[in-house]
């Protein structure tokens, strides 16, 4: 291979340089695979030199992986003038001509060759400057070199050097510097600012090798420190033994005789600290029992024993901060003010407990922050779920090994003030076990009466928490053993209307959300049918943690488009795109139904993620009078379907009237069959009496019940409708579903002033007494009150009462 070829703009071979760059001016030694070297060989048999394009290969290709677009098209064009056989290939002595372009490349035969142009240097910097310039990379080299052992032989050869692109030929080898970086130095054209980032390089490299010298001067230094204190240690105990005193007498023992008088914990409790330094003392310096004693020592010195100045409660504060920090629950809220106003004119005489009890995600726990934050109190929070051990709330003995104090104690410590808001989280997962009941152990720290004297065995002496404004959460006050339950003041959480969780999305739970996830108004928009859809189809809870969840899975889903490029800003989620953003809908609400059939009722029902509508289905056949009740029926409500079926046959089954137009239908020869859809959830309570009752009717009379028509109540065997529970859940399902009337027990019109006016407005509600009023509304039945006489194996003709 000559120059002439070159000159000629031909293909030439190319060689691949791996991990490598190659700088014009620069002499390289480097391996080549076998075709390679033969090749070369072969050429250099026939002349002294011969030529070949040197292309870096793009880092972290692997031989087997190499193609043209791993190859960075400006590299140099080789003298080659060495071939030697080496392990698997052949070593290359090279020296780099001048700087080229590949503009062309392709593979033929397992090898690459390219067509290349010159690239010529870009002349724009002066031979003073050049000088200067180079003087200053020569004594950067220097100063970098002279913090390594052995570096003469590295510098002699550029002391002698007399052009920059000398030096960076022999030094850029050497920086620990990523490929790319370079590459991209020698694809520079302008002189200037090739050797300005050469010279940056170098400076950059002199520095961190001075910051690692300096740390690991620092390093040696704390090491060197470290072994004389610890060989000094020694020695000062080797001389007390000798003098037979201990280091804890001498030092003191690390001042906590100081630190127990400058707190301020009671007499009694100083002069159990005392004592407890006494025994560390006198131990010597072998005592086994001095780190417990050193645990115990700081445990008292550490707890807040005095009471700070206290702070008045600013009441419209506090209505400002509840207010911002969350939306509905304004009955909840009230009641908080109303107990902070309390605190405020007894000036905190004795600590209050409060207990949030709802269901999950409605805010129990944010409310105490809340409250911390209203008050400018310190925040404890400890959760008791799955907590079995009475020592978890009491601590253990000292005379064990490893005895800590309970987590009221440690809570108290962590706050460092005598009245924080302790939060006591998940109070109704407590549990007894063989080691003790912990919820018998929180009735001394819930009674205002006792707290002020609250024994900890790990303490051993009393320590007063009726300044602390205990609060506790629960799901459910089922579980909650009494004595606990009475010892505090409950205020229930109700789940969120739609409106309020769409308000809450939109103010609290949206924005935190973006922020989270790097995300902005900007950048990620959810139109507010698209977010009502959301909380419609979505989630299925009476709080709102599900509905950050699918907040958080829109915000990623989004995240991806942005960082992909395949999204515009402002990404604007439509109500279209939930399928695609969120998979299909997960929660199927019942709805009213077009149109009724005899025997089918729509009923309401309370559940812990809020109200639902339930249908009521009967139907009847030949048989023997029999009862058949499917669904998953609790005892409570079978009874009530015992009832319903007494109360129908004891006002229907009599002889033909106006009053009475089942005369038809026969108690004796039909089986009747009573089912509540949705099979595979348990259904209990009382509440489904009066539908269960109107059911059988319509079953009975014939007559169809209008499907926008709902109800609930209990009932009693004297035809009585009693109130019942979840009012303000049921009727908002009522709502949800497209009910139009609800019947609901008269003592229960109070409860509807808990449900939003909104909702009030559009749903007309029909307060009963008694089944007759029932019927009446639901049938167009008049039924009077009857008694019936038994006779033989029928009934004979009732009477009105």
């Amino acid at each position: 291979m000559d120059t002439k070829r070159t000159e000629d703009n031909r293909e030439t071979l190319v060689m691949p340089l791996f991990e490598i760059a190659v700088y014009p001016g620069s002499r390289a030694k480097f391996l080549a695979d076998r075709n390679t070297g033969e090749i070369l060989s072969k050429e250099l048999e026939n002349a002294k030199f011969t030529y070949a394009v040197g292309l870096t290969v793009k880092s972290g290709t692997k031989p087997s992986d190499l193609s043209e677009d791993k190859l960075y098209k400006t590299g140099n064009l080789l003298k080659i003038t060495y071939v030697q056989p080496a392990d698997g290939g052949y070593l290359i002595a090279a020296r780099a001509v001048q700087r080229v372009e590949a503009v062309s490349l392709h593979r033929k035969d397992g090898l690459f060759y390219a067509a290349y142009e010159p690239v010529p240097d870009l002349p724009d910097l002066d031979e003073g400057i050049q000088a200067e310039m180079m003087e200053n990379i020569k004594r950067t080299v220097h100063e970098i070199s002279s913090r390594f052992q052995g570096s003469e032989q590295f510098i002699r050869p550029i002391d002698r050097m007399d052009s920059i692109d000398q030096i960076l030929g022999y030094v850029m080898p050497y920086m620990p510097i990523k490929l790319a970086e370079k590459q991209a130095l020698l694809e520079i054209e302008s002189v200037r600012e090739r050797y300005l980032a050469f010279l940056e390089i170098l400076m950059k490299q002199k520095e961190n090798v001075n910051i690692q010298m300096e740390m690991a001067k620092k390093v040696t230094d704390k090491v060197n420190k470290s072994n004389r204190e610890a060989m000094l240690r020694e020695q000062l105990k080797l001389i007390q033994e000798e003098l037979n005193e201990s280091d804890d007498s001498v030092s003191g023992e690390g001042g906590y005789r100081e630190r127990i008088e400058n707190s301020k914990m009671p007499d009694e409790v100083r002069k159990k600290a005392l004592s407890e330094l006494k025994k560390l003392e006198t131990g010597g310096p072998h005592n086994h029992e001095a780190p417990g004693i050193r645990n115990y020592l700081d445990l008292l010195v550490d707890l807040p024993w005095a009471t700070e100045e206290k702070k008045s409660i600013d009441i419209a504060e506090a209505r400002r901060v509840l207010e911002n920090n969350h939306n509905g629950l304004e009955k909840v809220k009230e009641r908080i003010i109303q107990h902070l106003a309390v605190m405020k004119l007894k000036q905190e005489k004795q600590g209050s407990i409060l207990l949030f009890a709802g269901p999950p995600g409605t805010g129990k726990t944010s409310l105490g922050k809340s409250i911390a934050d209203a008050l400018g109190r310190e925040y404890v929070r400890v959760s008791l779920g799955g907590v079995k051990d009475e020592s978890e709330i009491r601590g253990h003995r000292r005379t064990y090994v490893g005895a800590l104090p309970g987590r009221i104690i440690q809570g108290m410590r962590k706050a460092g003030t005598k009245n924080p808001v302790f939060i006591l989280d998940e109070v109704d997962k407590l549990s007894a076990s063989y080691a003790g009941d912990p919820a018998s152990a929180l009735l001394e720290v819930l009674d205002p009466e006792q707290n002020s004297t609250f024994s900890d065995h790990y303490l051993e002496v009393p320590y007063d928490l009726s300044e602390v404004l205990f609060i506790a959460t629960a799901n459910s006050l089922a579980t909650i053993p009494a004595p606990l339950l009475d010892r505090m003041e409950l205020i229930e959480i109700s789940g969120y209307t739609k409106n309020e969780k769409f308000a809450i999305a939109k103010d609290h739970l949206l924005p935190e959300t973006l922020e989270e996830h790097g995300l902005d108004a900007d950048k990620l928009k959810i139109e507010d049918e698209a977010l009502k859809l959301i909380i419609e189809k979505y989630t299925r809870e009476a709080g709102v943690r599900q509905l950050k969840k699918q907040l958080a899975k829109t915000a990623r889903f989004v995240s991806e488009k942005i960082v992909s490029g395949t999204a515009k800003l402002p990404y604007v989620v439509k109500p279209d795109m939930l399928k695609e953003v969120l998979g299909k809908e997960m929660v199927r609400q019942e709805e009213a139904r077009k149109e009724n059939i005899p025997g089918v009722v729509t009923g309401l029902a309370w559940t812990p993620v809020g109200g639902d509508i339930l249908f009521i289905e009967g139907t009847f056949m030949p048989g023997t009078g029999k009862l058949t009740l499917t669904g998953q029926l609790g005892d409570v409500m079978k009874e009530s379907a015992q009832i319903s079926m007494s109360l129908a046959r004891s006002r229907l089954a009599t002889p033909a009237s106006t009053a009475n137009p089942a005369n038809s239908f026969n108690f004796t020869t039909s089986d009747i069959h009573i089912h509540v859809p949705s099979g595979a959830t348990p259904k209990d309570g009382p509440s489904a009496g009066v539908t269960l009752f109107t059911a059988l009717t319509s079953l009975i009379t014939g007559k169809a019940v209008d499907p926008k028509l709902a109800m609930t109540g209990e009932i009693t065997l004297s035809g009585s409708v009693l109130p019942v529970g979840g009012i303000k859940e049921k009727v908002l399902a009522a709502h949800r579903a497209g009910i139009k009337k609800v019947i609901l027990p008269k003592e229960n019109e109070r409860d509807l002033e808990d449900v939003p006016e909104d909702v009030r407005k559009e749903l007309k509600f029909v307060p009963v007494e008694t089944i007759e009023e029932v019927l009446k509304e639901a049938l167009d039945i008049e039924l009077p009150k009857q008694v019936l006489s038994f006779e033989g194996n029928g009934f004979s003709a009732a009477q009105n009462v």
